[in-house]
């Protein structure tokens, strides 16, 4: 009889044992399925994980794989919360709330530069697991000492997480661009010629932009351009008297 979705999540906790099921100990398990999953979405994205392909780099049939998984959109949740059960969580000590965010802003950059599948994922069950829930509790501690209600703050970290999540998708995509540095080279003296006097502003601030990052776009510089503006965002929320 297949397991639910939370059971699945959850079948380490001890709760679990209690209804475990009698019968012949299977040659792998759920846990060996989903790393092996994860490893299959490291190295060739998320496209690549199928069941076929999981059970192939497992030495099983997909049968098999079934009797751990219902579906492969059950496996990518308990993807997910395993990548967010392994996750190095910032510590916060004694710091000030905007220390705290910045670490939490950092660890979900590093989690998704690491795993950058997790960036397509948007499966609302994914809330359920046990991983992702301490990682969620963790980082609601950043708040700490402000007078944020809960709902606030939960939506101040769902937006600190959102741009952390932005911008290691967009580092991604920077890391897959060519050398503008040759682009540039080639071009530039077609394109002077194309644009001439038009556009002064565009050609004043690019020419400026570019010669401070050496290309059109850095992520860098937009993360921590894009970080300072988020917590200064905060500050207007949580620093400002009620």
């Amino acid at each position: 009889m297949a397991k639910s979705l939370i059971d699945l999540l959850w079948r380490d906790h001890p709760a679990a044992s209690v209804r475990g099921a009698r019968g012949p100990q299977a040659r792998r398990s759920t846990g060996e399925v989903v790393r092996s999953a994860i490893a299959l979405a490291d190295a060739e994205g998320l496209d690549a994980v199928t069941i076929r392909a999981v059970a192939e780099s497992l030495s099983m049939s997909p049968m098999s794989v079934y009797t751990h998984v219902n579906s492969r959109d059950d496996l990518l949740v308990l993807m997910a919360d395993a990548a967010h059960a392994s996750a190095s969580l910032p510590r916060f000590g004694k710091t000030s709330w905007r220390t705290r965010v910045r670490r939490v802003a950092e660890s979900n950059l590093a989690l998704i530069r690491a795993h950058p599948w997790l960036a397509h994922l948007t499966d609302d069950r994914m809330a359920l697991g046990p991983g992702t829930i301490a990682k969620y509790d963790h980082e609601l501690h950043a708040f700490d000492g402000t007078a944020l209600g809960d709902l606030d703050r939960d939506a101040a970290l769902t937006f600190v997480i959102d741009f952390a999540r932005s911008s290691a998708s967009a580092m991604l995509r920077a890391g897959q661009r060519v050398d503008f540095a040759e682009v540039w080279q080639e071009s530039a003296d077609s394109l002077g010629r194309y644009v001439g006097d038009s556009y002064p502003l565009a050609q004043r601030v690019g020419r400026a932009a570019g010669e401070h990052m050496a290309a059109p776009y850095s992520a860098e510089h937009a993360w921590e351009f894009g970080l300072q503006r988020v917590i200064a965002g905060l500050s207007a929320l949580i620093d400002t008297p009620a």
